[in-house]
């Protein structure tokens, strides 16, 4: 497949952004530039990256792969000759190491002083932990986050690398990059990003640092009217084995679904907190008479805030997922589309994910403006797959 800068669409058609490969969280943000129609060029190491890599790491879809020996003087260089042109330059290593290669963000602004150099890690780029090494439930852990979550009252249980990845890391990466390029039209000056996982992390559980703040919150899992702790907003199985999300919170949604239950005459005060156990437990033997689909064909399209847990398999079928267009098949790959949507500047999927490290190098660099790539290859400072 060919590449040229230019054929993204959505509304940041038109922004280039170099990113050093990483796994996890700076892919992730860097999938979230390229669906919405960034110029991205993947700078990996010559053989990819654990756990990375490969037709089907949707994290890598929408930009080329070049492979660069950034031990190789010749293709720190590119590199900074890439700098020289890019709006970004994203980077998940740990702290200093950028620095000690000859990329840190002294040597790249000296390139381009405009440039916003987007810097993600765990801990930070500071602090007695910032040399660590670490994962996404360390980093979750420290900051009060993990702790609440699960339903279990014997141990937390934590959902995969979503909360701290992702959703601390990746997304509170993107939304820095934003600010930083806004701010750099009105400044002409680019900066330094610092996205730490646990500062994201900490600000995304902000509406639990306000519950502790005020008055009955209790630090123990399901114990709160969020986390499980209520009856009428948790999960109940069904008499196929399968589950139901319920989270009939406000008295209207509440009161429906306690009608459609047919439990009208026999559901206790819910307020009540001695009444507590005797609704759960009315709550799920009433659940286990039917199964999943049965109970969605009653809930469907009302608004007793029920809904049914799917395995990711089955996502794609659901009415509502399937009708809204979430997930589309793209290069013989079922996947989610961008998000999220724009009236006029809609993002569209572009290229699948690079079959290995180097599968565009030659291609890439040329549409970059990099000279004497066929050089460079020859020299072993860049790597051709295939």
């Amino acid at each position: 497949m060919t590449f040229a800068l230019g054929q993204g669409t959505g509304p940041l058609k038109g922004l280039k952004v170099v990113e050093i490969a990483g796994i996890g969280p700076s892919p992730h943000a860097c999938m979230l530039l390229a669906d919405l129609g960034a110029d991205v060029i993947r700078v990996e190491r010559p053989g990819g990256q654990m756990l990375s890599g490969g037709s089907h790491d949707l994290l890598n879809r929408g930009r080329p792969s070049i492979a660069l020996d950034l031990k190789n003087p010749e293709a720190v260089a590119t590199v900074l000759d890439l700098v020289a042109e890019a709006d970004v330059l994203v980077e998940g290593m740990r702290p200093g190491v950028t620095e000690r290669l000859g990329l840190g963000p002294e040597d790249c602004h000296a390139r381009n002083p405009r440039l916003v150099y987007a810097r993600m890690t765990g801990w930070g780029q500071d602090g007695p932990w910032s040399q660590v090494a670490g994962h996404d439930m360390n980093y979750i852990a420290i900051t009060g986050t993990l702790h609440g979550l699960g339903q279990s009252k014997d141990k937390p249980q934590f959902p995969t690398n979503l909360v701290g990845d992702f959703g601390g890391g990746s997304t509170y990466l993107v939304i820095g990059i934003l600010a930083a390029i806004f701010e750099a039209k009105t400044s002409g000056q680019g900066q330094v990003v610092d996205a730490a996982i646990v500062d994201g992390t900490a600000s995304l559980n902000a509406m639990t640092s306000a519950f502790l703040a005020g008055s009955g919150f209790k630090e123990e899992r399901a114990a709160n009217m969020l986390d499980g702790g209520a009856p009428y907003y948790d999960i109940y199985e069904t008499s196929d084995g399968e589950h139901l999300s319920v989270g009939a919170l406000e008295p209207q949604f509440y009161d429906l679904l306690i009608d459609l239950l047919g439990l009208k005459e026999q559901a206790p005060d819910r307020w009540d907190p001695e009444k507590t156990d005797e609704l759960r437990k009315l709550l799920t033997t009433t659940f286990l008479t039917k199964t999943r689909d049965e109970w969605c064909a009653i809930f469907d399209g009302t608004d007793a805030c029920v809904a049914p847990i799917l395995k990711l398999s089955e996502a794609p079928e659901h009415p509502h997922i399937k009708g809204r267009g979430v997930f589309v098949e793209h290069e013989g790959i079922l996947q989610p589309q961008p998000a999220p949507r724009f009236s006029r500047t809609q993002a569209t999927l572009s290229h699948p994910p690079a079959p290995g490290a180097g599968a565009h190098t030659r291609e890439a660099l040329l549409a970059w403006g990099i000279e004497d790539v066929d050089g460079l290859i020859e020299r072993g400072a860049a790597v051709q797959l295939g």
